[in-house]
C-alpha cells in the first residue's frame, strides 16, 4: 500500500509597492535656516497619527514629533508637524538647523501592526552670513521618482528578512516532519 501525502505550502506574497506613504527621499537645508519636508499618504489614513523620527533604522529611531490624528500643528523643540487631511499630506518643519542635524529621518504613519515609514536623508550645508544673520529656508516636497525607489528598497529588505525568518522557523519543521513520515511509511519491510 502506497501512501502519498499531499503537502500544501502556504507562501504568502507581499507587494513591495503596497506602502501607501511616499516621501522625498532626501532633503537639504542650510545651517541656522529651516527645512520643510512633505510626505504624501493615500486616502483612508487621515485619522492615523503621523510621526517624524531620527535614526538609521525606523524601528529603533527616536520620534521627535507626532500628530494627534487631527490637522492641528504639533511643535516640539525645533520641529513641528502638521497634517492636511484634504491634501493627504503631512508637513514637517525643522528650524534653526545645526550641522549635526544631518542624519536619516523617517516620515511615518502609526497603525495597528507595523507602521508605514519612508526614509528621508537630511543634509545640512554650512550657513552663509548676510548682514550679521543667516536667512535660508529649504523646502522639499514629494517627488515620485526618488520616493518610490527608496520606499521599495526599504520595504523589500524589511519584508524579505522578516518573512524569510518566518518561513524557516514555522514551515521548515513541518516540511521535515512530513519528509520523516514519507520515509517511515516507504521504508522496506523485512519478512520474519
Amino acid at each position: 500500500e502506497w501512501v502519498t501525502p499531499y503537502l500544501y505550502l502556504n507562501f504568502t506574497c507581499y507587494s513591495t509597492s503596497s506602502n501607501p506613504l511616499t516621501g522625498p527621499g532626501a532633503a537639504r537645508g542650510r545651517e541656522r535656516g529651516s527645512l520643510t519636508v512633505q510626505c504624501r499618504y493615500e486616502p483612508g489614513l487621515e485619522r492615523h497619527r503621523k510621526w517624524w523620527c531620527r535614526g538609521a533604522h525606523w524601528r529603533s529611531c527616536r520620534i521627535l514629533v507626532m500628530t494627534t490624528g487631527s490637522e492641528q500643528e504639533v511643535k516640539k523643540d525645533r520641529v513641528s508637524i502638521r497634517d492636511s487631511h484634504k491634501n493627504h499630506t503631512f508637513t514637517v518643519t525643522m528650524e534653526e538647523l545645526r550641522r549635526d542635524d544631518a542624519d536619516t529621518y523617517w516620515c511615518g504613519i502609526e497603525r495597528t501592526g507595523i507602521d508605514f515609514a519612508v526614509p528621508v536623508e537630511v543634509t545640512i550645508a554650512p550657513g552663509k552670513r548676510v548682514r550679521g544673520r543667516t536667512t535660508m529656508a529649504a523646502s522639499v516636497a514629494f517627488t515620485p521618482s526618488t520616493s518610490m525607489k527608496t520606499t521599495s528598497s526599504v520595504t523589500r529588505s524589511l519584508l524579505g528578512s522578516t518573512y524569510f525568518l518566518l518561513l524557516v522557523l514555522l514551515e521548515l519543521p513541518l516540511i521535515l516532519s512530513m519528509l520523516g513520515v514519507v520515509l517511515w511509511v516507504n521504508r522496506p519491510w523485512r519478512g520474519s
